[in-house]
């Protein structure tokens, strides 16, 4: 009876370590160096945040956020969904009144641009990229507005964006269900370079893109939200890896250390089994994960991830309609 049960033991310790090793648990069972998500930003009286689709922050400790103008779409309303917030939580300026129907993809870029998607929309709005400067000065337009399609002039969801360190533009063309499945490049004036990608499961398809970031060796990490993915490409379309440790990613962000983060708003026993929606942190070096904060909300949506200088994480929600902040406790241990 004593070897049987030796067995059972160590069956059973086996599969718990498989368990954890394809969740990531244990990682979520460690401390979490983070105090509970604080609602951030202070608006004007009488405004309040609609869905918050994307957050970002400058060089210059500010954090940007894009909503979708008090509501879930910015059809018909006169607010500017680009707001500009400094550290303490101020808002300094908002623009980009009357020009979205459905914003979506949103970046920060080295110099301070801001760069902001538009997805399907009516009236003559949507399917296009926005360049602005951080005075709200348009600079630069990709797509035609109203029209969608496949050519390579034009996008049917362009859902996230990200821009090189020589400029050169990466578009995340695709969101699911009847939209692209694709990754188009263009040059730092808007000229078309190329394009890789379509629907489906395989290395290099994409089942619903949903954000895209580049690491500190150029390398393109593509939410591929819709097969639960992570996928990693060189600026010329070349498959390098996959990464699953990281749930199904709504936003990547990674800083200048390497430092990956990846917010994940739909996972749970039936979507995604064996993850949890939240914030996985880890580095984009090795893919290893360190850090998990658990989204405590049920009915929360946190879409967008960002985080500054000082380690502090900002989560912008869609569905409860806020701006999450992660204060470090000081003393915790840095995540990688």
């Amino acid at each position: 009876m004593k070897p049987r049960a030796g067995r059972i033991g160590l069956t059973l310790a086996v599969v718990l370590v498989a368990v954890a090793a394809m969740s990531g648990r244990e990682v979520s069972a460690q401390s979490n160096p983070y105090r509970p998500g604080e609602n951030w930003g202070r608006l004007p009286e009488g405004r309040t945040f609609g869905n918050v689709i994307g957050v970002d922050v400058d060089r210059s400790g500010n954090v940007w956020v894009f909503e979708r103008c008090g509501g879930d779409t910015c059809e018909g309303s006169k607010l500017a969904p680009i707001l500009q917030f400094d550290a303490s939580g101020k808002l300094l300026k908002s623009f980009g009144a009357g020009m979205f129907a459905f914003p979506h993809g949103f970046h920060v870029d080295r110099d301070g641009n801001i760069w902001a998607t538009d997805g399907p929309g009516k009236s003559g709005k949507g399917y296009q990229v926005f360049k602005f400067s951080p005075e709200g000065k348009v600079l630069l337009t990709l797509g035609k507005a109203g029209i969608g399609g496949e050519a390579p002039g034009t996008f049917i969801y362009p859902s996230a964006v990200v821009v090189a360190p020589n400029g050169d533009i990466f578009v995340a063309d695709g969101h699911g269900a009847d939209t692209n499945g694709r990754i188009m490049k263009f040059s730092r004036d808007g000229k078309f370079i190329k394009s890789w990608g379509q629907k489906g499961t395989g290395r290099g398809e994409f089942g619903g893109m949903h954000a895209i970031a580049m690491d500190s060796k150029g390398r393109l990490f593509v939410g591929d939200r819709g097969n639960s993915r992570i996928q990693i490409f060189d600026q010329d379309g070349k498959f390098l890896e996959e990464w699953k440790q990281f749930g199904r990613p709504s936003g990547v962000f990674i800083d200048r250390n390497d430092t990956l983060y990846v917010a994940d708003h739909t996972s749970d026993e039936k979507t995604n089994p064996g993850f949890r929606k939240g914030i996985r942190i880890g580095s984009a070096r090795d893919g290893k994960m360190t850090r998990f904060i658990l989204d405590p909300d049920p009915n929360g949506s946190q879409e967008g991830v960002a985080a500054d200088a000082k380690g502090n994480i900002y989560g912008s929600l869609t569905g409860g309609m806020a701006l999450k902040k992660y204060v470090r406790i000081p003393g915790a241990p840095a995540s990688n």
